[in-house]
């Protein structure tokens, strides 16, 4: 027989199915709602890290990058003293808490500025080394961890000297919102910074201290596991094909207290492409965000529905198979059986006729053969009401007793309704990562504001042009955010470029740090302007890329993001948009509107959930807050995503349901059709030869379809008709039969 044909196999494929089906059943219901904290919270949770870790390795790399391009700038030129030097760096950056010169041979401080930098802490034989002038890390005397950068001055004729710049490990512009702490963990699982934990000191009562102390030893406990699973390659701490965050992320669920359990995420410092490195990422930096989340112990739910459906398979799907072994895969055996008895020349007793559908008439057409071979009188009439409950009506009962376990799970049962009670937290976290993003795509512009000033204050009045052009050039290649850099006069005049064709030219320069330019393009032009001291009214002038600022959106777990103008008009998103449309609906407009509205002094960002029926959204906005030259365009960050994409248990039990409510239709739909390819469609059209061979067609030859019971009938049938007399043999005989009679 057949591996892959006859009747065997359908059906026992069929009963493995449905039993591998009720128990995923069984699995998958039953533990839905069983955790205390979704997994939502928890995802969100691991975002929330990787958005830290983003930023961080951001503001590390932009660092050390501003840094070594104002010392490369700082060499193209005449000398200048170390004091300058500081000054000018001062001016134009406001990013390093302490900067420093120093004369590498002697070891000699010629200038500093800002708090005092750790210089013990500097080996300077070590400087010519392949990684001399890498950042490092220095723990201070009272706890607090400085990471250093460094540059190299060089002029000709004088002594090398050290660019030294010192900054905390601090998240720039992560928005924690109420009760939430971030930490910076080192590779050795220590923490290096914390934000969002008062001091014990700080606090007023025992009780709050105590608090205080127990969140910062649970913080110390995540640091050190978050720091153990860093350790692994990023593609083995992930699920195959799961894809997301380049770097190693998840999360962590601590003790309970007062009713409120820890959820920590972590993820490390990764590089913006697979495979590469940064100078951030070589630091073995992770980060960790804690927040207490609320229990609400009735939400759980117990496994009685996945046990029921589960049990209900077993029942429905054990009676399905009984049928067909009853009805369709014995009667056919009993064929196959009797068929080769015939053939074998077994002719002394009748055929074991089936009771109904085809079988019942292949079996007829045997008997009535077995009585044509043995020379008794054939049988005068069909049975009557055996063709009126075919197979066909048998596998098709076979089909609606499935349906009516599947269709119930797929249409009806464990609909989320308008009652999904959405986690606050979901809200909050949505609220805080918008606003986070909103710092971000801020601090990006500003920081390529403060790259185009510093250009432009070291160019002067006595750079020429083709000077200019190595420096833009070299500015254009160690940042990523421009599309092109150039330089114009008072009238609009190109006096050198990098990069892609002008689209600023012809005008004057604007007195506007940063603006928007539409040329009915297919993209908003977004460009920044810096004054060139000492050249009357020339300025740098620097485009940039859209993608850049669209890349810094996409984010996982929040949903659909746009960056929009004063007017609410679209400038950028993390998927397709068309240049200055208006947002989706009114109520995105309201919100964006509300929150450009001051309280207390400066705009806040907000967070809200939408219902409309079985339709819940949640949303958030955050404007541009916090100083720049960015912040007076007056933009907006907006993000939105619907409550059904979220991990919450109503919407991952109504989904697990309609998948098994699926897999329960494409078990059935998948069995039944092999069955009906293999063994209906050729059984019927057997029973129409084997009648047609009874009543006396001789000529048909009769070829099997498939090497299955079907078709071991068929070649007994073919083997029959060899054996029966023809047309023309029966007439002879009967003419030799007459003369015999006369004679």
């Amino acid at each position: 027989m057949s591996l892959i044909g006859g009747i065997r196999p359908p059906i026992a494929v069929l009963s493995v199915l449905l039993l591998a089906l009720a128990g995923v059943t069984a699995l998958t219901l039953g533990r839905v709602g069983q955790e205390a904290v979704p997994k939502a919270v928890k995802s969100s949770q691991q975002h929330f890290a990787e958005d830290g870790a983003i930023a961080l390795r951001a503001s590390i790399d932009e660092s050390v990058t501003d840094l070594t391009r104002t010392a490369d700038l700082f060499n193209a030129a005449d000398p200048v003293p170390a004091d300058a030097v500081l000054d000018k760096i001062g001016s134009v950056y406001q990013k390093w808490m302490g900067t420093a010169v120093v004369e590498i041979r002697s070891g000699k401080l010629m200038a500093a500025r800002g708090e005092n930098v750790p210089l013990a802490a500097i080996d300077r034989s070590k400087l010519s080394d392949d990684h001399g002038l890498d950042p490092r890390m220095v723990r201070l005397e009272n706890g607090e961890t400085r990471l250093l950068a460094f540059s190299v001055l060089a002029w000709k004729g004088q002594p090398q000297q050290l660019l030294v710049a010192s900054s905390s490990l601090r998240f720039p512009g992560i928005s924690l919102g109420n009760f939430r702490s971030i930490a910076v963990v080192g590779d050795d699982g220590k923490v290096l910074s914390t934000d969002g934990i008062p001091e014990p000191e700080q606090v007023s009562t025992d009780e709050e201290r105590a608090e205080v102390k127990a969140s910062q030893t649970q913080l110390k406990t995540f640091a050190e596991t978050a720091a153990k699973k860093s350790r692994s390659h990023p593609l083995l701490s992930k699920e195959p094909g799961s894809g997301g965050y380049l770097g190693v992320s998840g999360h962590l669920i601590g003790d309970r207290h007062l009713g409120e359990r820890s959820v920590a995420g972590y993820a490390s410092l990764a590089a913006p492409e697979a495979g590469e490195s940064t100078v951030a990422t070589r630091l073995g930096l992770s980060v960790v965000a804690m927040v207490p989340v609320a229990e609400d112990p009735k939400r759980t739910s117990s496994s009685a529905f996945g046990l029921l459906a589960a049990g209900a398979l077993l029942l429905i799907g054990g009676l399905t198979v009984f049928l067909l072994l009853r009805t369709v895969q014995r009667p056919l055996i009993r064929l196959f059986l009797e068929s080769r008895r015939l053939t074998r020349g077994d002719l002394s007793r009748p055929v074991s006729v089936p009771k109904f559908g085809e079988a019942a008439r292949i079996g007829a057409a045997l008997e009535r053969l077995r009585r044509q071979l043995t020379g008794e009188p054939a049988a005068k009439a069909r049975p009557a009401g055996r063709r009126k409950l075919g197979i066909r009506t048998l596998v098709a009962v076979a089909g609606v007793l499935l349906l009516v376990w599947s269709a119930p799970l797929l249409l009806l049962l464990n609909r989320a309704g308008d009652t999904v009670q959405v986690p606050q937290q979901m809200v909050n976290d949505q609220r805080e990562r918008t606003d986070t993003l909103s710092d971000r795509v801020r601090r990006a512009l500003n920081e390529g504001h403060a790259d185009l000033t510093s250009v432009a204050s070291l160019m002067g009045a006595k750079t020429e042009p083709s000077d200019m052009d190595k420096v833009l050039e070299s500015t254009l290649n160690q940042h990523s955010r421009y599309r092109s850099l150039y330089v114009l006069d008072h009238d609009g005049k190109v006096l050198a470029e990098a990069g892609g064709d002008p689209r600023g030219a012809g005008d004057e320069p604007s007195d506007r740090p940063v603006r928007v330019i539409d040329e009915d393009g297919k993209e908003p032009v977004i460009i920044g302007t810096a004054e060139v001291p000492g050249r009357q009214g020339a300025a740098v002038v620097g485009e940039f890329r859209i993608e850049f600022l669209n890349s810094m959106l996409k984010r996982p777990g929040l949903g659909e993001v746009r960056v929009v103008d004063e007017n609410r008009k679209i400038i950028g998103g993390n998927n397709g948009y068309r240049e200055f449309q208006g947002l989706p609906s009114g109520r995105l407009d309201g919100l964006v509107e509300g929150t450009g509205q001051k309280v207390g002094g400066k705009p806040r960002p907000s967070g809200v959930l939408y219902r409309d029926g079985d339709d819940i959204q949640i949303a958030a906005a955050a404007p541009f807050a916090g100083g720049g030259a960015a912040e007076k365009l007056g933009w907006s960050v907006v993000s939105w995503q619907p409550a059904s994409a979220l991990a919450i248990p109503e919407y991952t039990l109504q989904n697990r349901t309609v998948l098994a409510g699926m897999l329960g239709v494409t078990a059935a739909a998948a069995c039944l059709g092999w069955l009906h390819i293999v063994v209906v469609r050729p059984l019927r059209k057997l029973a129409e030869q084997a009648e047609a061979l009874a009543d006396g067609d001789r000529k048909t030859v009769l070829y099997p379809v498939h090497h299955d019971e079907v078709g071991a009938v068929t070649r007994s049938l073919e083997l029959i008709r060899q054996q029966l007399p023809s047309g023309a043999q029966r007439k002879r005989d009967g003419a030799s039969a007459g003369l015999a009679g006369r004679n």
